[in-house]
């Protein structure tokens, strides 16, 4: 393995990974918003020797090569957008902005993977220069545009994504301590599918309900079918769940509405269990119809399900074994989340690992106001992106 030196010098880099990081979190940007982190990242790239960077790609996406001798050509990519929460921890770096905050490890995958740019920067000017590597700095992970489009799906099309023979992520793990990584091969996360559906009556006067069709009685036999559907058109052996997040209807405490709307996500990992589901869904909200009510659903496409490449995997393990021996690898799916780093790796052989973040006094989940990561993952996500990626390059087929 041609690694030598990687771990010390990504252990070299942690002060700087740890203010780059701050940085990030204290100025986040949500979803298709990223115009001063894209520039604050595109300004740390061209400080390296042998880089060459590209901005807006594919939105606020930034492209960084290093370019050497013929030979494979490995993306590492890290995204970048923050989330609609208010942070709830009173650090000195803590964001400014209001209601919005780093509260899924962006700006760790971001600091990483400018530290991992780094380092192979400085193998490249050391001569180290088989193939080509790049750097995918990735706008809107989070959300979906009205067209149906995250970050993933423009920087595909932009090209960045265009003669990649293998492509490595990695993503902030709050149930591990540093000292360990996650991997498995196959389907790792969920596809994604989010619904909304209407269920309509006739309202009228809350001392009369027997004279109108009441939306809010139609809901309460829709919820059930809708609820049941993993059970019965799923196997229980397939990792499936629907979950309503939002219920909105009525005014007022003494009239019954007319209209209630429904809405939420369907997450599984096998692409048939997908189609289907997504069929009952929208046969649940029919069950309206039975009741002289009218039920309707329309469901927008997200991600498709994460499926690890077992070659990518391999190396990602080999990497974790020869820089940090003595660390825990544990295997096993990542849980029923989505990741828009699935597109990508629709695309060529891609695997994602999840990398031990929990902070010692306690497990801060993803997507909450408190999420917090022991920063000592910060060097070792550098050190395993740099590694894995020089082990790629040099593997023989």
């Amino acid at each position: 393995m041609n690694v030598v030196g990687i771990r010390e010098r990504a252990e070299q880099l942690q002060d700087q990974l740890i203010t780059w990081r701050r940085h990030l979190h204290k100025h986040p940007e949500r979803s298709f918003q990223e115009k001063e982190t894209a520039a604050f990242v595109a300004q740390v790239l061209r400080r390296l020797p042998g880089m060459v960077v590209t901005e807006q790609v594919g939105g606020y996406g930034v492209v960084a090569e290093l370019a050497g001798k013929q030979g494979k050509t490995v993306v590492l990519r890290a995204d970048m957008d923050a989330l609609p929460i208010e942070e709830q921890l009173p650090h000195s770096f803590a964001s400014i902005k209001q209601g919005t905050m780093h509260a899924c490890g962006h700006d760790a995958h971001t600091a990483i993977l400018l530290g991992a740019a780094t380092i192979l920067s400085e193998r490249h000017q050391a001569g180290y220069r088989n193939g080509t590597v790049r750097f995918l700095f990735q706008p809107a992970e989070e959300k979906m545009d009205e067209a149906g489009k995250t970050g993933a799906i423009y920087m595909i099309e932009a090209g960045a994504m265009a003669g990649a023979d293998i492509a490595f992520a990695l993503h902030m793990c709050p149930w591990l301590r540093p000292n360990a990584i996650q991997v498995h091969s196959g389907a790792s996360m969920a596809s994604f599918d989010a619904f909304k559906g209407t269920i309509t009556g006739s309202g009228g006067h809350g001392a009369y309900p027997h004279l109108g069709v009441d939306a809010i009685w139609l809901l309460s036999q829709v919820l059930p079918a809708i609820y049941g559907l993993t059970g019965r058109f799923a196997s229980p052996l397939e990792p499936a769940v629907i979950s309503i997040g939002q219920i909105h209807g009525g005014k007022a405490n003494n009239v019954i509405p007319e209209i209630v709307e429904v809405e939420g996500t369907i997450r599984c990992y096998n692409d048939d269990v997908r189609k289907k589901l997504t069929e009952e869904v929208s046969n649940a909200f029919a069950v309206a119809n039975v009741f002289g009510g009218e039920g309707a659903c329309t469901v927008k496409r997200g991600e498709p399900a994460l499926v690890n490449d077992s070659e990518a995997i391999a190396l990602i393990k080999q990497a974790a074994h020869h820089l940090y021996p003595n660390d825990r690898i544990v295997t096993g799916p990542y849980g029923l989340g989505s990741e828009d780093f699935a597109h990508m790796a629709k695309t060529t052989k891609a695997a994602m690992f999840f990398l031990g973040c929990q902070p010692r006094h306690g497990e801060f989940d993803l997507h909450t106001p408190q999420f917090q990561i022991d920063e000592a993952c910060l060097s070792k996500g550098a050190a395993l992106m740099a590694g894995v990626c020089a082990d790629a390059l040099n593997k023989k087929e």
